[in-house]
């Protein structure tokens, strides 16, 4: 952000007075502004450490991957996409090691993915409607409730704007796959719309040829229209519903290609819609109130030759809200209600149903506190109160030191806590065959303590070389995990707490250097997560201690960019203690754009670095096959895609 140099040539002796006039840059920096600790404020003012993925990274992903938002979390640093299943590709992600279920996803600061509808979530959340996403690591129970241990994701989707925006993406691979995008947005005096349209397509991929699916064939259709109104200049409300339908098969390639019965395959029916409604009104410029809620649907149906699972989801969160803003001093205080309902479509009386109610009423409060120029603090305090697990007190604090306008520090920390729930990546796993239901008067929730620190650095090392570092350490403990047990029969699976914890430590290390058109980021993380319970001291299974990434970027804004991408992820350990092996992916992308037209082409893990490489996926028979449970390294192997995108 500046003006571009100029240079005059002057005669001596000079006229009294030298005028020079000063263009300003082509390209501007934008302020980022961040929302999910419910205050607008520019990110570089924001006590809590928030990581944000900007319109531009989300627009590079979904050239990657324009059909879910695995791209999107898969390559951001601490950040681990874990796949759960061989057939049906599901995947959930860990935040700092820690399992999925302890990161509350989010989508405009509402929780909609949690319980038996986190099941699929990363597969159906497209990214092309998305204005930018923002990363809180670390415990952040404080800010949305129980389930945010390991931090929170809160995808921000677009909101229409003084100039009207369409768009017409087609996205085709070589594994098959087809993905039509579409998204509109206009304002109007008092009224704007979004709509974001997507129908994706995929057939039945087996890069290694063993006859079973490293990819199932889906089909998927998602719907999400927002109006906005702009009621005043003081009042605004929005409502808007998502809807997503989708079908997936997986197995015996034969067997889904001509329709065979009495082969193994495994299908996945789902729907997910939900209903976001929001309403903000300002009484004074430092007076407000805000109102916002969800409710969604989601039905799940899991088919195997010989098993069924099934059910239905009814959940829902409200809260009302009143900011009080000030020169020096911020609150925002409220209330919540967390509903979530889960109905199995079994017998009631089944000794395996696991039906269960779960409600949750909150309040909260939250300070901003300018003390100096150099110091801020930002602290919190929330009580929620469950009828079956008891009631929880949560504090928080983060502080933001300015030490110079180049050197800045956070540090920050909390109390979180996650009810049980069936729907864990073990679960998963087993699809959840011969899991028992959680019983309240033998489990208790798990509690955590998590603490944040990270120093910032930019400057501008010579001219139009810009270097920005960040270097974060993090330390999470969570008290008495849920774990799944072999039950006292030898047949089925109870959930229990461990008599002991788990804790995650390591740092995360980040190098952003510019030059002119040039873009090269690196990082590395070392993430120790370990189990401290059942005399063991081991790592959690599945978890890299060490990964590093490599991306350079050339872009001539509005024209032309090409990227090359270098990921490393370290040696892990599967559940018998035995080590895998280290890989690296690469990948590259190039796209050409025009003022109404872009070509892109994009090269992933063109190496084809693949789990089949290392071990048998697959044995048994095609009646009777036994899939590997510990996916570890990727099973798609390489994918080249490419499309065209219109703006109209």
């Amino acid at each position: 952000m500046g003006y571009r140099k100029v240079s005059r040539s002057v005669t001596i002796p000079a006229p009294d007075t030298l005028v020079v006039l000063l263009e300003p840059e082509t390209e501007e920096l934008e302020e980022v502004v961040v929302t999910s600790t419910r205050s607008s404020r520019s990110i570089a003012d924001e006590p809590t450490r928030i990581e944000v993925i900007s319109a531009e990274e989300l627009t590079e992903k979904s050239d990657m991957n324009a059909s879910n938002i695995s791209m999107l979390l898969k390559e951001t640093p601490g950040i681990q996409v874990q796949q759960t299943s061989a057939t049906s590709a599901n995947m959930t992600f860990r935040i700092q090691g820690l399992d999925g279920r302890y990161t509350q996803l989010l989508q405009n600061g509402l929780p909609l993915y949690a319980g038996f509808s986190s099941g699929l979530s990363v597969m159906q959340i497209p990214p092309l409607d998305l204005k930018q996403a923002e990363i809180i690591k670390g415990s952040s129970s404080t800010l949305y409730g129980g389930g945010a241990i390991a931090g929170i994701v809160n995808l921000i989707t677009k909101e229409p704007t003084n100039e009207r925006e369409a768009s017409l993406m087609v996205n085709g691979t070589s594994a098959g796959g087809l993905d039509l995008n579409s998204f509109y947005a206009e304002k109007w005096k008092q009224v704007g719309v979004t709509l974001f349209l997507s129908h994706n397509t995929q057939r039945a991929y087996d890069p290694n040829r063993d006859g079973f699916s490293d990819i199932p064939k889906s089909e998927r259709l998602n719907i999400n229209p927002r109006v906005f109104f702009y009621l005043s200049e003081r009042t605004n409300a929005s409502v808007g519903v998502t809807a997503a339908t989708e079908t997936r098969l997986g197995g015996d390639i034969p067997a889904i290609r001509q329709k065979l019965d009495g082969y193994y395959t495994e299908r996945n029916r789902s729907d997910r819609y939900t209903t976001q409604l929001m309403f903000s009104h300002r009484f004074t410029n430092n007076l407000s109130v805000y109102a916002k809620n969800s409710i969604t649907f989601f039905d799940r149906v899991v088919t195997t030759p010989d098993f069924r699972f099934g059910g239905r989801q009814r959940a829902s969160f409200s809260e009302l809200g009143l900011n009080r803003y000030g020169d020096r001093m911020e609150w925002v205080a409220g209330l919540n209600l967390w509903t979530d309902t889960f109905r199995e479509n079994t017998p009631a009386n089944s000794p395996l149903n696991r039906t269960y109610t779960l409600n949750t009423v909150g309040a909260f409060v939250q300070n901003t506190w300018k003390a100096t120029e150099h110091l801020t603090a930002e602290s919190g305090l929330r009580v929620d109160h469950q009828a079956t697990y008891g009631t929880f007190l949560l504090p928080r604090l983060s502080i933001l030191l300015r030490l110079n306008e180049r050197l800045t520090s956070r540090l920050g920390g909390g109390l979180g806590y996650k009810s049980p729930t069936v729907f864990t990546e073990e679960a998963e796993q087993r699809l959840y065959q011969s899991i028992r239901p959680i019983d309240p008067r033998q489990t208790s929730a798990e509690t955590s303590q998590g603490l944040n620190w990270d120093v910032n650095y930019s400057t501008e090392l010579a001219e139009d070389l810009i270097l920005s570092f960040n270097h974060l350490f993090f330390y999470t403990r969570i008290n008495s995990p849920l774990v799944l047990r072999l039950s006292d029969n030898r047949v089925t699976y109870t959930y229990r707490n461990a008599n002991g914890h788990v804790d995650s430590r390591g740092f995360e290390t980040n190098l952003k250097l510019t030059y002119n058109d040039f873009r090269l980021y690196t990082f590395y993380t070392l993430i120790d997560t370990k189990r401290h319970y059942d005399n063991l001291d081991r790592p959690i299974p599945l978890t890299a201690r060490h990964r590093a990434g490599f991306v350079l970027m050339y872009e001539v804004e509005g024209s032309f960019r090409a990227g090359y991408e270098l990921y490393y992820t370290g040696r892990q350990e599967l559940e018998d203690g035995l080590p895998t092996q280290p890989y690296w992916v690469m990948g590259f992308m190039t796209e050409k754009r025009w003022k109404h037209l872009s070509l892109y082409i994009n090269f992933e893990n063109f190496t084809d670095v693949r789990l089949s490489r290392y071990q048998t996926l697959v044995t048994g028979t095609r009646l009777q096959p036994t899939f590997v449970r510990e996916i570890w390294a990727p099973t798609d192997g390489r994918i080249i895609n490419g499309g065209i995108k219109l703006f109209l």
